[in-house]
Order: C-alpha cells, then structure tokens, then sequence
C-alpha cells in the first residue's frame, strides 16, 4: 500500500450541532488502494471530499468498510488494508491507529476501554481499549471465520456470520467468550435492534451453484431475551435484500431491495410500495439519521465513478444529492 506522502490541509468545527454532520466511506476498488473519506454538512450543504488524504497527507487505504464515532474520536476501518484509523473528528487528523488485523469489518463500543472488532476472514473477535488503542485480545469464535455487524442486548453482543454461514452469535461481554449461537438463513448480511428488544437480520440466500447452499432470502425478527427466531419474511429466490437499518426511534427498518423499501418493527408483512423507488440506479448504501429522521442513499453508479448521495426527508422528499468517491457505502452521524 503506497500511503504517500502528499500535502496536508487544515480543517477544524468549532462547534457542530448534532445531526449536522456525516461522514461517508467511500470504498473504493478492491486493490487499488482508492478508499476515501467524505464529509457533509446538512445545514449548508457544503460537501468536502478526500478530507483523509487532504488532512493527513496519506492515502486512507484499500476498502474503506464503516466508520463509528466514540466521544470526539472517529474509528475508520479499512479492510483489505486491516488497519483502524483513529481521527479527530474536527481535524480529520490521524491521532492513532490499531492494527495489523486481518480483514477488519465493524466495531462495537462495550464500554470507555473495551470494543470489539469483528472480520471477514479470522475465526476471532479482535477486543481493544478505545482510550489506548491498544489490542487486549481475542474472542475465539468456534470456526466461524466471518463476523460482521454487531448489537447489544444487556451484557450480551449479538454478531451475523455472513460469508458461508447462517449464524448469529451470542457474545457475553463479562468473559468475552462465545456462549450461544442461532440459526438463521444462509448468509445474514445485516443485523439492529429495535425498541422491542428484538433483532432483525436480512439475509442474501448465497448464489447458485455455492457449495454452502442457495435458498430465498428472508427477514428475520429475533427475540433477544430468549434468543429465539419469532417471525420470517421471505423474498424470492434471486432476490439480493441489503443494508437493513433502524431509524432514531428503533421503530422503522428500512432496507435496500432495488428499491429503498420501509417497514414498522411491528407490522405483520412487507409495505406494498416502495419508500424510495428503484430507477435503474444502484442503491449501495443506506441509513438514517438518528436526530433529523433524514435518510441517506448511497448510488455506486457503475462502481468505477465517483458516488452520487441522495438525501431524502421521512416523508420521502428530495432534499439534497451530492458526489462522492467511489463506492460510497457507509454512513456515520455526528
């Protein structure tokens, strides 16, 4: 990876409101080592592109995956590269880094001195101090070699086994170990919890000809108190639902079906239209912003162009569209 180095800027908010700001993870392609880092202000509408690169004078890396903020410390996980970047969150400078991991996917906060960190490709949870970015340990996770997003219920994280698997995992974060597992469909890409104490995953159903299996994908609504499936939706087989996420309230899922589709946590089947509908563009990325209720669609065009993003009211309306890097495909809100 070819880091730099190259110029350097200077940023700095004094003061930003919540809500007011979003960053965005711009992927990038796989090997080409274009990950960026873009930064949006709703307010204004002023968007700033490549703020990683233009504040530290190096190259954020290869696949940019998510991003979380804790306190006035923004967590940058890029993947291929497996590294964390640790920035500031009104400078945009580097202020640490954890690593080398393997192929690193999303964290999880526990508490001010331990996180989690889940991955693509190593059969372990990385744990970590926030407040030293030091790595404390692993979380052996039985074989399972993919973990992706995580929740939490009480003392217990709840994290998808995504690539080859059908698995949410049951992690008791007193003794960072393993200590349940449940089945869902094949390959749940995506995990929330509602204000019910219920979890919902969406699953993709594989592909044809996988070794693991290809079926219709499904919705599924956990309890987490019993840790057991209560409700199931199911798509067609084909069908490639994604980026399921949770308004501010916990008590509206959205996800990406072509379309931009919304749903009560506690309605008893798939809304009739659309929320936002599907016009040959691809949706990649989606959330919500959980103070002004906005929603955020990401468009990856034809995955080699710089990303458009849409953001739309709760009520549907068009508010703003912006370009980005390319592959946009994460949000995170300040």
């Amino acid at each position: 990876m070819d880091y730099g180095p190259m110029d350097e800027e200077d940023f700095f908010f004094q003061y930003v409101p919540s809500g007011d700001g979003v960053f965005i993870t711009n992927e990038g392609n796989f090997m080409y080592g274009n990950a960026s880092l873009s930064y949006y202000t709703p307010s204004t509408g002023e968007i700033r592109n490549e703020v990683f690169i233009r504040a530290n004078g190096i190259n954020l890396g290869d696949v940019a995956q998510s991003m979380v903020i804790k306190d006035d410390r923004g967590f940058i996980v890029v993947n291929n590269s497996g590294i964390i970047f640790v920035i500031d969150i009104d400078t945009f400078k580097v202020v640490g880094e954890i690593g080398p991991l393997t192929s690193p996917r999303h964290i999880h906060f526990v508490s001010d001195t331990k996180a989690y960190v889940t991955d693509l490709y190593d059969p372990r949870i990385t744990v970590f101090n926030p407040r030293t970015y030091e790595i404390t340990g692993r979380i052996d996770t039985g074989g399972h070699n993919s973990t992706e997003q995580m929740v939490q219920w009480d003392k217990y994280v709840f994290t998808n086994c995504w690539s080859y698997d059908n698995r949410i995992l049951v992690i008791n974060t007193e003794t960072d170990a393993v200590v349940d597992e449940i089945e869902v469909g094949i390959q749940p890409t995506s995990l929330v919890l509602d204000r019910n104490g219920k979890i919902w995953t969406v699953t993709d159903g594989g592909y044809e000809g996988s070794p693991y299996g290809y079926e219709a994908p499904a919705l599924f609504r956990i309890d987490a108190a019993t840790r057991t499936v209560e409700k199931r939706f199911d798509f067609a087989v084909g069908d490639r639902p994604s980026q399921l996420c949770l308004n501010g309230t916990l008590d509206t899922l959205y996800f990406i079906h072509k379309s931009v589709w919304r749903m009560g946590v506690e309605e008893d089947r798939f809304p009739v239209r659309p929320f936002i509908e599907y016009r040959g563009t691809i949706f990649y990325g989606l959330d919500v912003n959980p103070v002004t209720s906005d929603v955020y669609v990401a468009d990856a065009i034809d995955y080699q162009q710089p990303g458009i993003v849409y953001r739309y009211s709760s009520d549907g309306e068009l508010l703003d569209s912006f370009r980005v890097g390319i592959i946009p495909g994460s949000f995170c809100f300040r």
